[in-house]
Parts: structure tokens; sequence; C-alpha cells
């Protein structure tokens, strides 16, 4: 039992309360710039479990962990009982702008949090690198006939040096000319080989057959640690964030084209999974593990789909183009389908992640047969 809390639940409290207090900080702190009351500020849905005022808002930890709220004065438009004295302070009669600023600072701020995440995980483990040291060389390949043996180290492809498993792919697959050389290093000999790549279909990461250059090789699947110093670690920050962001988008799209199945996607119990088999090997892992999951509540925090913050940015946008609010029934109407939607993801992520643990899947298997 100590292990379990050790080593899932306590680092999973921990994530989840890092990312959801820095999205709940972004609406605070703006709507504080902007001079509009909070009333409340919980980690948490539900019941309170602990509370304490500070000034004039109450702040609290509340017993369903998995989100929480910012409640500004004025928010709900049908509130009618609003001091006059209040007025200029409630949400609701703030210009649209700053409305619109207040609700997309929470997910902005998970997308910045992303940033120093990765730059201590940089700063603390460096950056591990898969050599461009070849594992196995396919029979009746271009690298066979070649020459190329595993074990080889790619030195360079064309004049061009190879540093990781990822440029040698990359320079194979963007090269137009016809043959290749590469200066290989093979036990200390520095060698050189022509290689005449073939066209291929191979799948990508999403299991999507395309076309590619390849000459027969794979990896060997060797790692090297690099020390980074703070300047390159800082920039190695931006760079990751760049790449979670782009990669999150595109698995998105890939699942509204159904390339990828409905069952990938996992909720709560499958982060709360990963987290605890993430500390078990080394805590400071958990870094950018954290970042990845933060640019992703972000990016789904953004879609324009209702209760969700970006449901309510497309709102804004659409009085700003039409120049004048949306009628209360209106938003009553998205706002109830939002609601059911949710409760529809949420069905669906938490059947996925329960079919992801065996003991489940085979409970149920005896129960359907």
């Amino acid at each position: 039992m100590i292990g379990i809390t050790l080593y899932y639940i306590l680092p999973f409290i921990i994530v989840l309360g890092v990312l959801i207090f820095f999205h709940e900080l972004g609406h605070f702190l703006m709507a504080k710039l902007f001079r509009v009351k909070v009333e409340t500020f919980s980690l948490g849905f539900g019941p309170k479990l602990l509370r304490r005022r500070w000034g004039e808002t109450e702040y609290a930890i509340s017993a369903l962990p998995l989100g929480g709220y910012v409640k500004m004065l004025g928010e709900d438009p049908e509130d009618q009982d609003i001091p006059v004295e209040d007025l200029e302070r409630s949400f609701t009669h703030q210009p649209l702008k700053k409305r619109l600023a207040i609700v997309a600072a929470g997910p902005l701020f998970n997308l910045f949090l992303a940033i120093p995440l990765f730059f201590v995980s940089n700063l603390i483990t460096g950056a591990q690198i898969m050599l461009p040291e070849v594992g196995a060389v396919s029979e009746g390949s271009p690298a066979e006939r070649a020459g190329l043996k595993g074990g080889d180290l790619i030195l360079k492809v064309d004049g061009k040096e190879v540093h990781v498993w990822e440029d040698l792919r990359r320079i194979i697959g963007d090269s137009k000319k016809e043959v290749l050389e590469l200066e290989v290093d093979r036990k200390g000999d520095v060698l050189l080989f022509q290689v005449t790549p073939e066209i291929k279909r191979v799948k990508n990461i999403f299991g999507e057959e395309k076309e590619q250059r390849v000459i027969g090789i794979t990896a060997s699947q060797r790692f090297k640690n690099l020390k980074l110093g703070v300047w390159e670690s800082f920039l190695g920050s931006f760079k990751k964030t760049y790449e979670v962001v782009y990669l999150t988008i595109y698995t998105l799209v890939k699942l509204v084209e159904r390339v990828l199945p409905l069952s990938s996607v996992g909720g709560p119990l499958m982060i709360g999974q990963m987290t605890g088999q993430i500390a078990q090997e080394n805590w400071v892992y958990l870094f950018p593990f954290m970042g990845v999951i933060s640019v992703n509540l972000a990016i789904l925090n953004l879609l324009p789909l209702p209760v969700l913050d970006g449901g309510l940015i497309f709102m804004f946008l659409l009085e700003l183009a039409i120049r004048r609010p949306l009628s209360i029934k209106v938003k009553e109407i998205v706002q109830k389908v939002g609601v059911a939607f949710l409760v529809l993801i949420m069905i669906l992520v938490t059947w996925n992640d329960l079919m992801r643990i065996d003991l489940v899947r085979g409970l149920l298997r005896r129960f359907l047969e």
C-alpha cells in the first residue's frame, strides 16, 4: 500500500495539481490584472475539503481533483444580484477583448509552463540521443550490396555530418542524388561506401504508408547522454515545446481522419498509470512528462468545443464578428450540448483506460462468455 501511494497516487496528485494550478493561475492573474473580482480559486471540484479566505478571494482544495475553477463576480450572465458599485468589476461587464484574454490565459499558461519544465529536464538529465549506428542490414538491400555491416557508425552522408539517427533518416530521405557517399567508422577505421537508395513504402508512427528513400538498415538502438549547458537547455526547451505542440495537433488531425482509432485516446487513469511507472524509474523524468501533458491540456482546452475554454473563446470571437452579444438562450443550448459532449468523452476515455488494465479486461471477457 505504501509503494502504491508513493509511486502512483502521490506522483499523480503532484502532476495533476501543478498543471491544474497553473491553468487556473492564468485565469486568476489575468482577471486581477483587469481588476475583475475573483470570488473563489479552487483546485478540484465538488465539496471543499480545505478553504481559506485572503482578501476578497476564497482559496480552496476540493474533493474531486480532476480539474479546478476560478469563480469571478458576474461570470453567470443571469446573475442579477451584483451590487451597483461592483458592476465595473464584474466579468460579464468587461469589454469583450478583456473577457477573451481572461479565458485564453488558462491554456496559454499551460503552454508556457512546458518551457521551464523542459528546461529543468534538459539541465538535470541532458539530452539522450540515438546514435547513427547500424543495428541490422536487410538482406538484398542497397546497404548490403554496398558492404555496410551491423555496428557501423555513420559519420557523414555526402559530406553532411550525421550526429543522431534522425539526421541519417532525414538526409537520405531528402536527398535527390541517385548515389550517396557514406563515411563510416568501423571499429576505428574510417571507410567510404557508395550506396544507391531505393524507394519503398514505409509506415510512419501513425501506421500510414508513404513512399520514402531507404537503404535497408535499422538502428542499433544505442543511446548516448549529452550534458547540456544553461543556454543549450534554454533553446532546447523551446524546440521541444514546439515539437510537442506540432505532434499533438497532428495527432488530433489523425484522430479526426480516423487514421488513429478512438481506442488510442486515454484519460486520467492512463495518466496516473504512466506517472507511476515514470516515478518508479526516476522522479526527475516527471518534468518532461509534465511538459508533454501540459501542452496537451493547453491545446485541448483551446479547441472550439462548448464548456472548454476554447468554446468560450469561439463564442467571444463570434460576438466580435457579428458585433452583438449572443442571446442567453443560445448560450444555454451551447452549454447543455457541451456538457453532454464532455460526459461522452469522459465515458470514452474511462472505458479505454479500463480496457488497458489486464484484470478488468479479463473479467469483462469472462462476463461476456
